[in-house]
């Protein structure tokens, strides 16, 4: 989905209205009160009505729009802006683009944006064979207290960040040279380095029958009763960086990524990290990347979960 695409498909806010319309009659409209799934459409009121209690559901009602006083149109317009690029997007230059006179409620709005991503790709587990290692990346730092806090690896003006990735190995059947592929991604904030941390994090988001790599960290000493098959090698060789490759590659791009904002409070980071690892999982969606964000934001699951 592009600009010019969009004015086409969606010219004006009825346009917009129709479409959110028909995508949440496919997911399915459900009653908050008497949970019936069964709605008839009130053209004047832009209303669901339950056949069965009478109660009516907004169009925005249950989805990341709710409560919101911006225009579905400009919702809609936001997403393409976010969905046409695989690279960061400030909230400051989505302003300038949707022509709003106020920053305030842009950044709201993204942030909401941020969060259905997050919820979206929590559902899914990695499996078959992981990689996971950790990162530092720069967090907002209030400038009082910025030159007295301690400085390279642990140091308080930066977020620590669990990266796990899913890939396979492959081996070309001319040279015999073996190589890697990698699918999806899962990228996590965390608040310290110790092993039990590590451990929740792998019980939460890997399959326990994966093949688990990571280096020889004391972080990964123990992990038996979380993953069957676990996999450690030194950090720099070339078998340790053939056994990380896809998350060293991942967190080079995040770091990449975060130069766009200029002040990342720890409080936002992991929303951030949401917004990266949705569009990385989704690198080859193409023009579906659009439909498929579309749906995670208008569908009540992915927003009211967690």
């Amino acid at each position: 989905m592009n600009i010019i695409n969009f004015i086409n498909r969606f010219p004006d806010e009825s346009a917009c209205i129709e479409f959110i319309k028909y995508q949440r009659l496919e997911q399915g409209v459900i009653c908050k009160r008497c949970s019936c799934s069964k709605h008839y459409w009130l053209e004047n009121k832009n209303s669901f009505q339950c056949s069965s209690c009478g109660f009516r559901t907004s169009i925005k009602s249950g989805t990341v729009m709710e409560h919101s006083n911006l225009p579905i149109r400009v919702w809609m317009l936001a997403i393409t802006f976010i969905s046409a690029t695989k690279k960061s997007f400030s909230a400051a230059e989505l302003q300038r683009q949707l022509g709003l006179k106020r920053y305030e409620p842009v950044f709201r709005m993204y942030h909401k944006i941020r969060v259905v991503m997050g919820k979206r790709d929590d559902i899914y587990r990695l499996e078959d064979m992981v990689e996971y290692d950790e990162a530092f990346v720069g967090k907002a730092v209030n400038n009082k207290t910025k030159n007295k806090l301690k400085r390279g690896r642990g140091s308080q003006k930066q977020s620590k960040v669990a990266v796990m990735a899913e890939s396979t190995v492959l081996e070309d059947p001319d040279s015999g040279k073996l190589e890697k592929s990698c699918r999806y991604f899962k990228i996590k904030k965390i608040k310290n380095l110790e092993a039990k941390t590590a451990q929740a994090l792998i019980k939460e988001f890997i399959d326990k029958s994966t093949v688990l790599q990571t280096d020889k960290s004391t972080t990964f000493s123990d992990l038996s009763d979380c993953i069957d098959v676990h996999v450690r090698e030194t950090s720099g060789t070339d078998q340790g960086n053939f056994n990380l490759k896809w998350v060293h590659i991942a967190i080079s791009n995040l770091k990449k990524h975060l130069q766009t904002y200029h002040m990342i409070s720890e409080r936002m980071m992991q929303n951030y990290l949401d917004e990266f690892c949705y569009k990385l999982n989704r690198r080859y969606f193409g023009q579906r990347f659009f439909d498929r964000l579309i749906i995670a934001s208008i569908y009540p699951y992915w927003y009211d979960c967690g």
